[in-house]
Parts: structure tokens; sequence; C-alpha cells
């Protein structure tokens, strides 16, 4: 996850050096950060690279960003005491984070990173980015389900903000939220008398599930 600590700590907290060693190497001179001599105790973060001589004290991470088509039937997790996890169809390891999670029976789209300031900023509600879902329901959607819908729906804990929806036949519609509580749309739904039977989310922002083009997963650019 990203982070941004004073040299210091890192040295004392994460390599378990001394007080008084920690204070000694960041005034003698022999650390560097970018090829350049750190003479002070600075803020250090993820993108850094500490080398004490020719010695790496701590590696620069390298971001990684990813959109994965989630199958339904696999949970939105990377623990692996939870059964069908998202390691069975994203193999690279527990140092990545989901952004825009999935109730099991949901499908599309997610964003995944090892950069998690950049995962908290795509899922934060106050960031208000968008997620646009394609969902059917089991009843015939009606104007008056069309407009509760979009008005925002009181789901017993909570009142969904506004959203977009556009009839696409009697019982499908598109969906743009700029939140994603816990099954959110099939809550809504369920309160105004209807039924979710499927529920695919194509775009999260500026990202589309349709830019995978089939394959399960792929790295994107930011």
């Amino acid at each position: 996850m990203s982070f941004r600590l004073r040299l210091k700590y890192y040295l004392v907290h994460e390599l378990n050096y001394a007080n008084k060693k920690a204070d000694e190497l960041i005034g003698s001179g022999k650390l560097k950060m970018g090829g350049k001599i750190i003479s002070e105790n600075i803020i250090i973060g993820d993108e850094d690279e500490i080398k004490l001589g020719e010695k790496i004290l701590k590696q620069k991470i390298k971001f990684e960003y990813y959109a994965l088509n989630k199958p339904a039937g696999i949970e939105s997790t990377f623990n692996k005491k939870v059964k069908n996890n998202l390691s069975s169809v994203f193999p690279f390891g527990d140092s990545f984070f989901v952004a825009g999670r999935l109730d099991k029976y949901s499908e599309g789209l997610l964003l995944i990173s090892n950069d998690g300031k950049w995962v908290n900023g795509i899922s934060n509600s106050c960031s208000n980015k968008e997620k646009e879902y394609e969902v059917e329901v089991e009843k015939i959607m009606d104007e008056h389900f069309l407009e509760k819908m979009s008005e925002g729906v009181d789901i017993g804990f909570y009142k969904t903000k506004p959203c977009e929806i556009k009839k696409m036949s009697e019982k499908k519609c598109a969906i743009i939220l700029t939140e994603g509580k816990n099954k959110q749309i099939k809550r809504m739904c369920k309160k105004l008398g209807n039924r979710v039977t499927s529920l695919k989310r194509i775009r999260i922002d500026k990202f589309y599930l349709t830019e995978l083009q089939g394959s399960t997963f792929k790295e994107v650019i930011i």
C-alpha cells in the first residue's frame, strides 16, 4: 500500500536499526536516494529507492494497474481463506488491492493495483467516480420504478445518491452511480419491489470493460 514515512522511522521500524544507528546513518552521507546523498530525515514513499553504498535498503516499488473482467461466482477479495477468491483469475500475489468491489454473483469490471493511494481514490465515494452497470430485473420496469431509482432510494441504513438510469428494454437498464455501497443496486431494486437477475459493471471512470476484448485481465495506463 502507498505510504509516506520519515526516513528514520523506516530505518528503525522496518529495518530494525537502533535509533542512534539510524541517526548516524542519516548524518553520515552514506545514504543515497535517486543518486543524491541524504543529509536529513526526509519523507520517503513507495517510489523512492534508498541505498547504503551499493546495498539497497529499500526497493523502489513499480506500480501496476490492471482491469479485470470478474466472472460471476468469484469473490472480490484476495483473502486466501475465502473460497473462490480473485487469486484464481488474477494470479499476481498478495500486494494488490481492489477498486470497486462486486458481490460474488455479479460480474464485470474491477480495477486492481498495488498503488493503494490510487485504489482509495477510485473507491472513495467522495471522489464521485462514475460506475456504469447493465442490469436485468425480474419484473417489467415502469416509469415509477425508473423515476424512484434515479431520485435515490432509502435502502434501510442509507439513502442513495441520485443516479442516471436509462431503460434498454422492458427488463434491462443501464445505471450510472457515483457511489458504491454493498449490493447497492440490488438493494435499491428490492426496496422498489423488483429483483436483479443479472448485473454487469461495464465502466469505472474512464476505464471500460470492452477494452479487455474478451481477455480476463490486462494492464492499463492511468
